[in-house]
């Protein structure tokens, strides 16, 4: 289905009946990348999307369009005109940045957030600094050279080292579905909304005090470390690392991380 939202159409799908949950894919997904969890959550309403500049959504010619604010503020307004007024939401990555920030900026539509393998942003303006420049030179190598060689060099990132040892055709799936992206899509996400542009949320973590789920896997050293972190400022959270897997624990043990997330939401929802 398509809907437009403030001037973007945007691809969603929804399945199901019960509490809603929004689900939030990765940089260079889309809502594709749940199809092997989302069959586990026959309880809930189930709303998936594909993000600015992801997909089959619109992919606008201004970076400036997929600010944090601006998708988040796209998310509220498809909640809205689905008539939802309060949702859990499900980000990974990328996806999981979008979560924390549409939970901080509107606490009050949120039910309960899980964040798989995810980021406040970064704590410090040399960090953001270097992380935008790094940001920017991946932009003009997709622009340059293309979506095939920046997938390539993407899948090949230590980030997901593990998954060399998934199936093949889990492999496969995974590639198609990044090659299914599109250079001015890709390219204006990291600029627009690449984790140094983003607002660093730590000081605000404090702040939050929705049920919260953290997920990482123990292969994923990095993000292990900033669960840990997060997990530390939140006031009513919950940090779950599981064994064997990186940094996409939905792809590479979807029934164990279903019946986590199964677990975590029959618990806020009783």
């Amino acid at each position: 289905m398509n809907k437009i939202i403030r001037g973007v159409n945007y691809n969603i799908e929804i399945n199901g009946e019960g509490p809603p949950l929004l689900l939030l894919h990765g940089f260079t997904g889309s809502q594709a990348t749940w199809k092997h969890v989302k069959e586990d959550f026959t309880r809930y309403k189930v709303i998936t999307v594909d993000l600015i500049g992801h997909g089959e959504t619109d992919k606008p010619a201004d970076p400036s369009r997929y600010t944090m604010e601006e998708t988040v503020a796209d998310l509220v307004q498809l909640l809205y005109e689905l008539k939802i007024e309060k949702a859990a939401i499900l980000g990974y990555s990328m996806g999981g940045r979008v979560a924390l920030s549409f939970a901080i900026l509107y606490p009050h539509k949120v039910t309960a957030l899980i964040l798989e393998s995810s980021s406040p942003g970064l704590k410090t303006i040399e960090e953001k600094k270097a992380r935008q420049m790094n940001d920017e030179q991946l932009a003009s190598f997709i622009h340059e050279k293309g979506i095939e060689a920046f997938v390539e060099k993407w899948e090949n990132i230590s980030l997901f080292h593990s998954q060399k040892s998934l199936p093949n055709d889990i492999i496969e799936e995974v590639r198609k579905e990044r090659l299914k992206n599109v250079p001015r899509g890709l390219a204006n996400s990291l600029i627009g909304m690449g984790t140094g542009m983003q607002p660093s949320w730590w000081p605000l973590l404090s702040t939050l005090n929705l049920p919260t789920l953290l997920i990482t896997g123990k292969l994923d050293t990095k993000f292990c470390q900033i669960g840990s972190e997060i997990d530390e400022q939140l006031t009513n959270s919950f940090l779950e690392r599981v064994e064997e897997v990186g940094h996409a624990i939905h792809v590479e043990k979807p029934r164990i991380f279903s019946k986590i997330v199964d677990g975590f939401l029959q618990s806020v929802h009783e």
